[in-house]
């Protein structure tokens, strides 16, 4: 049967909750506010696993469940003396910033004889009763566990749990308090500089397995360039975080800049190509020229059609090229 005499909570199983008033902050602030009440957006649901459990679970004569028991053990007494008091605390503690509690008993393993090789143990010797909260607390444990969220329901990865566990590290080593606000928003700076980093480098590397084609037609470059970018946008917005302003992806439009750089990149291939082309079409036009071939009698005659002669071939190779144009000017001054 249960009674005061047998519900006890270790001191050193609650005693940070306790202290967490002192040790920890919700909100930037310099004043001293108690924002305790804040840390229940926080913290996830309470489950109290009781070990060895061997006492007969009735209330006051009748039959008690396993949250009944936990409910019973947070009971506060009435009083205001100083062990009242010190009993009552870490019962209200738990209350106050654990809303959801949910209470699992396990039974002994195992026969006595048996606890000195409990990890070799065949299944078959362990309690059935045992077994079966486990069955319990395991489903329990993997239906009903919430993924961690941060204030205004942001969910919580691997990688910032990492980044949020160093910065609380960190400033606790500094002899700071820390707080959660701070802590939230720095980690959402490094998440989101890391987000843009990582769209500008799809961006950049796309755009420079494209370089290596160039020159291109300008239609291509432009549609290739859309795509990209909507590649580089797509990819910091999965991993962005609390960017609610903009101010991080606003930083992206970096990438009208490298669109510049690469469409500048595009027209000197296209121009260098274009050059390349006049210099050997006319290669045979020149010579004639410097030997006069075209100042004897019939000659402009046939420096007009060997004009046209290169102007047809010239186009014929080059009508996608973005600086065909200016190049064919160059020739028309010839």
């Amino acid at each position: 049967m249960l009674d005061s005499h047998f519900v006890f909570i270790p001191k050193q199983t609650v005693r940070y909750v306790t202290e967490l008033t002192e040790c920890i902050k919700v909100k930037s602030s310099d004043e001293d506010v108690d924002d305790s009440n804040e840390f229940v957006k926080f913290f996830p649901s309470f489950i109290w696993a009781v070990r060895d459990f061997t006492l007969e679970r009735k209330i006051d004569g009748k039959d008690a469940t396993e949250n009944d028991y936990l409910e019973f053990a947070l009971k506060l007494k009435h009083g205001t003396s100083k062990k009242v008091m010190e009993y009552n605390l870490p019962r209200e503690c738990i209350q106050k910033f654990f809303p959801s509690r949910t209470c699992f008993m396990f039974s002994f393993p195992t026969a006595p004889e048996n606890v000195s090789r409990l990890e070799r143990l065949d299944p078959a010797d362990l309690s059935t009763e045992f077994l079966e909260v486990t069955g319990r607390f395991c489903k329990f444990v993997f239906d009903k566990s919430h993924v961690k969220k941060l204030k205004d329901g942001y969910t919580v990865t691997g990688r910032v749990l990492g980044h949020l566990a160093k910065t609380y590290v960190d400033t606790i080593s500094s002899g700071a308090v820390p707080c959660l606000e701070n802590a939230v928003i720095a980690m959402a700076m490094i998440e989101n500089q890391a987000a843009v980093k990582e769209g500008l480098e799809v961006y950049q590397s796309g755009m420079e397995k494209l370089k290596n084609s160039f020159p291109l037609e300008l239609k291509l470059v432009s549609s290739e360039h859309q795509r990209l970018s909507g590649m580089a946008t797509q990819t910091f917005m999965t991993r962005s975080f609390r960017d609610t302003d903009g101010k991080h992806l606003k930083s992206l439009e970096v990438i009208n800049e490298l669109f510049d750089g690469y469409l500048c990149q595009n027209e000197q291939a296209s121009k260098k190509r274009c050059e390349d082309l006049l210099s050997s079409l006319s290669a045979t036009m020149t010579k004639k020229l410097k030997e006069g071939v075209y100042a004897k009698s019939g000659g402009y005659d046939l420096f007009c059609k060997d004009l046209e002669d290169i102007l047809k071939k010239y186009n014929s190779q080059t009508n996608k090229e973005v600086k065909v144009l200016s190049i064919l000017h160059n020739l028309m001054t010839f």
